[in-house]
């Protein structure tokens, strides 16, 4: 079978990749041999080289194997973007352990499901979320918790202003939760023995459990290998060019399949510098790319957008951003001129999901552009269509199922083989996705198949919302719509129908929402109606009210 897509490769890119049977954490091993003094990490203009790195994860991996951690034991990480995520990650890998990465926003009731989910009995996070960690013990399997100060990491004065709000901020988590808390820097820093070697892990085993999103029963843990995260690593690598003169800004999570396979996988094995930021800010964004000069980037949307907002923006030098990646949710034609006017960079945009790692398909890097698609699959990956009945394959121009074959599958959802078995049918990911291919091989996402919410990159799932909203006493019925946004891609919206003689305001249900939800999650537009509109049988048409948001839209731009 041909492939129409091939044809539109760069011509440095290969049409297959050999793929290595290593563990992932040989990525780190390799380049610190080939290159022991190139920095690897600079945080707030400290540097870390390679070397450095790989003494650094043997140590606390030698530690932690002291402290009982064995092969498939599974250890959360609740870790911003800085160095000590990189030590903890490998360090992990090198024992045959399963990192299960956590967003940093979760609150403690998301985090006691997710704990429980997985089965962590061992965490490693940072001074500020020690206590809503420390809370989780005895309600989960948790038994040990490691903190890292993000102030070991920092050049002075900085780090001496930090280690004292860290050393303040354990000290009070010791006090209100009297859990035992082991700081990592005498871990990191104390030499492994001579005999410590890194577990022979099988290539083919599970490297980490990264969640899907959301809590409750629709959250999947999705296994993926050391073979598919290494995989995924060589065609970012391929696609994107990447060599040891190249340096990327981490400015996505590292904790999210993107930032770790983009920003820190693919450029671990390319040697390249990669620029941390523990988190986003538009401002302090472009004074670290105006003065770190990084190569690439990779963003979601409303970061090029936040930075084009900057009022003062025409101060800041991004010039040396040779390419931007973009992904996790649709990149409008006006955001993407824009940036390269400002830039003369290209901004680049992919596709991908968790159950294949993460970006697996993107517009070519040198080559042919089409705004509005998510671009052509990188080497080795199969792409097609599918009626939505997933009977037959549909020719260019018929909008269906976007359906894949790749070398960076999912092993897997944790404990859920029944909605495996759903989504991998005959070594083909479904993937939910509803678009189309053109003749040439682009291919175009138009809507999804479930009813997920992609909110700044981030999902969000309805439902998690609906529950809250049938929990609630003044609330009669009530559903969850994801809205078009120039800014985050989506926005959230409830629609609310309040119990008779009751009354209400969006204040009110605004703090309900962010007592129990990631902000991220929290709608961000209430309206309040007297009945929502129904099937039949009575259910709530959640497809009925988005349509008439779109239609309010297409209004307002006429």
């Amino acid at each position: 079978m041909g492939y129409p897509w091939l044809k539109f490769y760069d011509k440095t890119v290969a049409h297959s990749l050999d793929y290595p049977e290593i563990p992932v954490y040989q990525l780190l091993e390799d380049t610190a041999r080939r290159y022991p003094r190139r920095p690897v990490t600079c945080f707030l203009g400290k540097r870390m080289d390679y070397a450095s790195l790989k003494q650094a994860s043997d140590n606390l991996a030698a530690a932690l194997q002291n402290k009982g951690i064995v092969e498939d034991d599974k250890v959360a990480l609740l870790l911003p973007n800085f160095p000590g995520f990189l030590i903890a990650y490998y360090a992990l890998l090198k024992l045959g352990a399963v990192v299960v990465p956590f967003n940093l926003l979760y609150t403690e009731p998301e985090l006691e499901f997710l704990f429980n989910d997985s089965g962590v009995e061992t965490a490693v996070t940072i001074p500020m979320f020690a206590t809503k960690t420390a809370k989780l013990k005895g309600k989960t399997r948790l038994k040990q918790i490691f903190i890292s100060f993000i102030a070991d990491f920092l050049p002075f004065p900085l780090n001496t202003v930090q280690r004292l709000r860290e050393t303040r901020m354990l000290r009070r988590a010791r006090q209100e939760t009297g859990v035992e808390l082991f700081p990592m820097r005498p871990l990191t820093r104390t030499p492994a023995p001579a005999t410590f070697k890194a577990h022979a892990t099988d290539p083919r085993n599970m490297a980490m459990l990264i969640y899907s999103g959301g809590t409750t029963g629709v959250s999947k843990g999705i296994m993926l290998s050391h073979y598919s995260i290494v995989a995924n690593a060589h065609q970012i690598t391929a696609w994107g060019g990447l060599t040891k003169e190249d340096s990327i800004l981490a400015v996505l999570p590292l904790f999210h399949g993107f930032g770790m396979s983009v920003c820190m996988n693919s450029a671990v094995l390319s040697g390249l510098k990669i620029i941390l930021l523990p988190r986003f800010d538009a401002r302090k964004m472009a004074r670290t790319i105006t003065r770190y000069r990084p190569t690439l980037a990779a963003v979601v949307p409303t970061i090029l957008v936040a930075l084009a907002n900057l009022k003062d923006v025409d101060r800041y030098d991004f010039t040396s951003l040779k390419a931007v990646w973009v992904g996790a949710a649709p990149l409008t034609e006006g955001i993407k001129n824009t940036f390269e006017e400002k830039t003369g960079g290209r901004a680049i945009e992919g596709y991908g999901l968790t159950e294949a790692v993460t970006a697996i398909m993107a517009n070519p890097y040198k080559g042919q552009h089409k705004t509005g698609s998510i671009g052509i699959p990188f080497p080795d990956v199969q792409a097609r269509i599918l009626s939505l009945d997933g009977k037959y394959e549909l020719p260019a121009g018929e909008t269906g199922e976007i359906v894949l074959k790749t070398p960076t599958m999912m092993m897997g959802y944790y404990r859920l083989p029944d909605k495996t078995d759903e989504t991998i049918i005959d070594g083909w990911l479904f993937t939910g996705d509803i678009g189309y291919m053109d003749e040439n091989g682009y291919l175009y996402i138009t809507d999804r198949k479930k009813d997920l919410i992609i909110v700044g990159g981030f999902n969000v799932f309805p439902r998690e919302i609906d529950e809250l909203l049938d929990r609630h006493p003044k609330i009669r019925e009530g559903i969850t719509v994801g809205v078009p946004d120039e800014y985050k891609g989506e926005r959230i919206k409830v629609y609310i129908v309040l119990k008779s003689g009751t009354e209400a305001d969006f204040d009110e249900f605004d703090q309900y929402f962010r007592k129990h939800l990631t902000p991220y999650k929290v709608p961000s537009e209430i309206e309040f109606r007297p009945e929502l509109p129904k099937s039949a049988i009575g259910k709530i048409l959640r497809r009925t009210l988005r349509n008439q948001e779109l239609e309010k839209l297409k209004k307002i731009k006429s």
